[in-house]
């Protein structure tokens, strides 16, 4: 094993890497159980801003690992959610098609897509990836109004059919849209501690150790961005299914970036916590400050810089705290 290989195999198994893996599992299994319950004791519309909560959460984590696996930045990842979104209402409006088979069909499309794109900009990275994907989000607006006979144009579609007929559908828009992520995040789990996840992460780290264990890193972006546009896929779908509804206003170069902000809020962690932090910030953050008027954008960057800095600092001074502790 190379030197590179080795560190990376050491930064893995040390004992801090576990413990904390094994504490963070703690932590998303109990949000997981308050999230269960909720509903017994939260009101509809808090129902239903927690849904949305959960799809964006879904868009959040898919951006998080292009940065955490690839090393790169999208800020047009609202294309691939619209891939899952339209798919799933086409397939309900136009051919009567349930959730339960037009989510695998929007997961297949946002992956495909994502592997469309990655194929040619492989090469690319940093600002011009990011620029390249930015032109995703620009066009995408104008391609769903002039494909108006399938997307309904301006109005959009309905979704309305729930995944298990006969239940009521509020509570399966809830419920649906939190195992759809606690699903994803437990497939990242799973990623993480495989020997693919492992050559991607070591393909973005370590070019060159990479190639010499066969793993070439243009195949790894080419696989990084095709689960990233899957999940983002997920997410749409997710959010039509909670919404009832998709239109052009729903993925916007403007929702690309919020993705991103959720993104950099979460600290681009792929745990179940860190991905409802970055979604909150999407949906409810905006819902708790919509009585602030025209302060709305002063207080939201105030927010975000809050949080930006408590995760940074936060860490520091556990660390100090401990070391204190160990001297007395």
């Amino acid at each position: 094993m190379s030197d590179s290989a080795m560190t990376l195999h050491v930064q893995r198994s040390s004992p801090t890497a576990l413990r904390s893996m094994m504490t963070e599992g703690r932590i998303d299994f109990v949000v997981l159980m308050v999230l269960l319950v909720l509903p017994l004791v939260i009101s509809g519309s808090w129902n239903y801003a927690l849904g949305l909560c959960f799809a964006n959460s879904l868009g959040v984590l898919a951006v998080s690992l292009l940065v955490r696996y690839g090393g790169e930045v999208s800020i047009g990842h609202s294309f691939f959610a619209a891939i899952g979104a339209y798919s799933v209402a086409i397939l309900e409006s136009h051919l009567d098609v349930p959730l339960v088979i037009s989510l695998p069909v929007a997961v297949v499309a946002g992956t495909v897509f994502g592997i469309l794109f990655a194929w040619p900009s492989r090469r690319l990275s940093g600002i011009y990836l990011a620029v390249s994907t930015m032109a995703l989000a620009l066009a995408l607006p104008e391609i769903i109004i002039c494909a108006d006979r399938w997307t309904g144009g301006f109005e959009g579609l309905y979704v309305s059919k729930p995944l298990i007929p006969g239940l009521p559908i509020e509570p399966q828009r809830y419920y649906v849209t939190l195992i759809a992520l606690a699903t994803v995040v437990y497939a990242l789990v799973q990623l993480r501690h495989s020997r693919q996840g492992r050559a991607l992460l070591l393909a973005r780290t370590h070019p060159a150790a990479a190639e010499a264990f066969g793993t070439r890193r243009a195949w790894a972006r080419v696989s990084v961005m095709g689960i990233s546009g899957g999940i983002a896929a997920i997410s749409g779908a997710m959010l039509a299914f909670a919404s009832s509804a998709v239109s052009p206003t729903g993925y916007t170069f403007w929702s690309s970036i919020f993705l991103l902000v959720g993104s950099v809020v979460s600290f681009y962690g792929l745990t179940l916590t860190r991905a409802l932090i970055g979604g909150a910030f999407l949906t409810l953050v905006p819902q708790l400050l919509s009585g602030s008027g025209a302060w709305i954008p002063v207080f939201y960057g105030v927010a975000l810089v809050a949080v930006v800095l408590i995760g940074h600092f936060s860490p520091r001074i556990a660390e100090l705290a401990a070391r204190r502790r160990e001297a007395k």
